[in-house]
């Protein structure tokens, strides 16, 4: 089912759906399952399964030359959202990025997930490699979330890259994109990146989840922007809780968010790594039950692979 039908059909209630990462290369899959397992309880409509592209690193030669090498660290999103559907009889939702796929590599992706029966995926342009301050596409490959959006669509309506193909079969996406309440670290300014963001909803996007935010005001004036600009489609607010002091610092940093003075002096303060972990909680919480009286109809956490914290909100939320 659709991510937007999961939503019509709830007629008001509130969602619960998370997002988790791929197992680093060498584990199994028991620690996917062991992930999502405990949070069966609270019946999430969708799983989000993101997609890692490959990384660069250079290793010396005895002849102390740089050798060049492709590493992929977490492999694994179509077989994962293959056995999630199998197991739990839970839509899964694989990211698809631009970094890392040709417009045929797309393609061929996108085919695979149809002919595995999963109707929903997340456009996403995907980060610069870290050997790279700006991201570049791959040679032929889409270079921005709305050319991707496009791509997809035109699947969607039976248009394939080869021209010449004969009675192609449409495929069913519901598309998913990226929102930025706090505005992409690239954009010059909010507005500029709503902009871009309505391109892609016009160019075929269904729903909307947001980048992780700690101030819910910043989602809501974010909302209202949107729906100014003519952007009906539902948007999904993105959540996480604080869980380590270190995230103070590597959150801002790797998201490019701000974090309330309030959460900061609380963690702060904090003593334990125990206590850390539930002031992190009892924000999120907080932030949840705040979100749910606006009649938002879906909250989506970030787990990174974690249930525990998950599960101790959900727990007072759902």
């Amino acid at each position: 089912m659709k991510v937007t039908e999961h939503i019509e059909n709830a007629n008001g209630a509130p969602l619960f759906s998370f997002e988790i990462l791929p197992p680093l290369k060498g584990q199994n899959i028991q620690s996917i399952f062991d992930s999502i397992d405990p949070l069966l309880e609270f019946k999430p409509p969708f799983i989000d399964v993101t997609y890692h592209r490959e990384e660069y690193e250079y290793k010396e030669l005895p002849s102390g030359l740089l050798q060049k090498k492709i590493v992929k660290k977490r492999p694994g999103t179509v077989g994962i959202c293959a056995a999630i559907q199998n197991k739990y009889q839970v839509d899964a939702i694989p990211h698809i990025l631009c970094g890392g796929f040709s417009k045929e590599d797309t393609e061929n992706f996108l085919i695979d997930m149809d002919f595995l029966g999963i109707q929903n995926v997340v456009a996403l342009r995907g980060d610069a490699v870290k050997s790279e301050t700006y991201f570049r596409p791959e040679k032929d490959g889409n270079q921005y979330a709305s050319e991707l959006v496009t791509q997809i669509s035109n699947l969607n309506n039976g248009i394939y890259l080869d021209d010449e193909l004969q009675n192609s079969c449409c495929t069913n996406f519901c598309i998913g994109v990226a929102g930025y309440p706090e505005k992409h670290l690239e954009a010059p300014s909010l507005d500029s990146d709503i902009h871009f963001l309505k391109q892609k909803i016009k160019n075929g996007a269904s729903y909307i989840i947001t980048q992780m935010f700690f101030d819910n005001q910043k989602f809501f004036d974010f909302v209202a922007k949107c729906r100014k600009e003519g952007i009906t489609v539902p948007i999904i607010p993105g959540l996480k809780p604080i869980a380590t002091k270190k995230q103070l610092n590597l959150i801002p940093h790797r998201f490019n968010v701000d974090l309330p003075d309030n959460l900061i002096m609380e963690v702060v303060r904090a003593t334990t790594p125990e206590s850390v972990k539930q002031i992190g909680i009892e924000w999120c919480t907080m932030q949840s039950k705040e979100l749910i009286a606006a009649g938002i109809p879906v909250l989506h956490y970030y787990s990174m692979g974690k249930a525990e914290n998950i599960k101790e909100i959900a727990k007072e939320v759902f």
